[in-house]
């Protein structure tokens, strides 16, 4: 399916029995889908009417991101390294955008290039410590962002940022290095900013973390390293509209993909969704994708587990699983126009027969060849197959695919009656890190 407005194309063909038989899902189901999902796409468009959901207005604002262009400035202008710190929704929408694209960079000796941008995403001491060695605090900026403002990792990073620091640059300097993102109200993330005089930028409260990438989260690390937001909310609101207007619900690829991951999953018993990137700028997209599915769709005994892989070195340590295994697997394959790639092999040093093949073709083209034969073997072997291929590989087509996981998401929830937006299981966790916490400390 390609709607010419959208840049990617989706084919859920090799989803359906009538294509790859048993494994796939009959036409009953997925047309009874399609009628959920239309039951969904209305409650989207009563959303979008009311403003109930700030989540399907992000795409069209611009004045939140004229605010933004003095604070990346900053720091694209003062820093050589630029941190961010956050978990979860907090950064993996903005190690996404990040990783896709090249940053621009300006050229000439007068002009500084783009900062490094590190975006941490864990508390593991080793890499963290080994991190914060080798930054200078002189010509490094920090942005610590927590929808909460009291999310235990986070809180932990910017603590253990901060004596160095303070001992380096002096209270005095720590507001020009420095910035928080929290939502409004009282929490230890503002207390912190308020007592370093730290600069405050307003989280909205009701875009959850997850839901967030195109909210200053992933806008702000976006604009620091010279990417265009204003694109990324470009592809995000063609897809919107696209979900918002269509007829027929065959019509909002959106929907289709939620039919179809849920109608496998209740007549085919499916338990996995691996998603299997074939460009390593998308890796982090697949894994931004994989808290987005699992954390909105995890509960009551229903959703599906999502499993990032890479191509083409999964098919070397996972193919003969997905082929040969439990039939319990739906695929994702994801990708890009990567074909041209590299540079052609050369005859000469392809000379061997056995080689013969790879003369004049790219690295491009072999990653453009697994993608093919992968897809293909799985879906001869009855598994379910849905190809997801990008026009371009950049901040419009990002955007786009960005949206249409938030909106599958948000209409496969519908269908499986349970609450996209919330996480109730996880807060027993959160519960118990903190009493650790405490217990470890009254040990000492």
């Amino acid at each position: 399916m390609k709607n010419t407005t959208l840049p990617y194309a989706q084919d859920i063909g090799d989803c359906l029995a009538d294509t790859i038989g048993s494994g796939g899902l009959t036409n009953k189901k997925y047309d009874m889908l399609l009628t959920q999902a239309k039951v969904g796409l209305e409650k989207l468009k009563a959303a979008y009417a009311d403003g109930s959901l700030p989540l399907l207005h992000l795409p069209e604002k611009d004045d939140d991101l004229a605010e933004l262009v003095p604070v990346a400035e900053h720091y694209r202008r003062n820093f050589k390294d630029v941190v961010i710190l956050g978990t979860g929704g907090s950064s993996l929408g903005g190690r996404a955008l990040f990783e896709m694209a090249t940053p621009k960079v300006s050229q000439g000796e007068a002009k500084r290039t783009v900062p490094n941008l590190h975006i941490v995403t864990n508390v593991d001491p080793f890499v963290f410590e080994a991190l914060i060695e080798k930054l200078n605090p002189e010509t490094t900026g920090i942005i610590a962002i927590s929808k909460s403002g009291s999310t235990t990792e986070t809180v932990m990073q910017f603590l253990a940022f901060l004596p160095k620091f303070r001992e380096a640059l002096g209270d005095e300097k720590l507001p020009s290095h420095f910035t928080i993102i929290t939502e409004p109200g009282k929490n230890p993330m503002r207390d912190l900013a308020e007592r370093f005089d730290l600069p405050l930028l307003d989280h909205d409260p009701k875009v959850g973390g997850r839901y967030s990438v195109l909210s200053l989260v992933g806008m702000l690390p976006a604009m620091i390293v010279g990417l265009v937001p204003q694109l990324v909310r470009k592809g995000a609101e063609e897809v919107l509209k696209n979900a918002l207007e269509v007829e027929n619900s065959c019509d909002c690829p959106a929907a289709v993909g939620a039919a179809i991951s849920v109608g496998l999953e209740q007549e085919k018993k499916i338990s996995s969704s691996v998603m299997l990137a074939y460009s390593d700028r998308l890796g982090s997209l697949a894994r931004w994708y994989r808290q987005l599915w699992a954390e909105s769709l995890g509960k009551n005994g229903k959703g599906t587990t999502p499993i990032y892989a890479t191509g083409p070195v999964d098919q070397h340590s996972q193919l003969q699983l997905w082929l040969d295994g439990p039939s319990d697997k739906m695929f994702t394959v994801l990708g890009g126009p990567v074909s041209s790639g590299g540079n052609p092999i050369c005859a000469d040093l392809a000379n061997d027969p056995k080689l013969s093949f790879m003369v004049g073709r790219t690295m491009g083209e072999l990653m453009e060849a697994s993608r093919r034969a992968t897809a293909e073997t799985l879906a001869k072997n009855g598994k379910p197959v849905r190809r997801l291929t990008l026009d371009e590989i950049n901040e419009y087509s990002m955007g786009a695919l960005m949206m249409h996981f938030m909106l599958e998401t948000i209409l496969a929830a519908d269908m499986l009656g349970v609450d996209p937006y919330d996480q109730p299981a996880v807060e027993e966790g959160k519960i118990l890190i903190r009493q650790y916490m405490a217990e470890m400390g009254e040990s000492h």
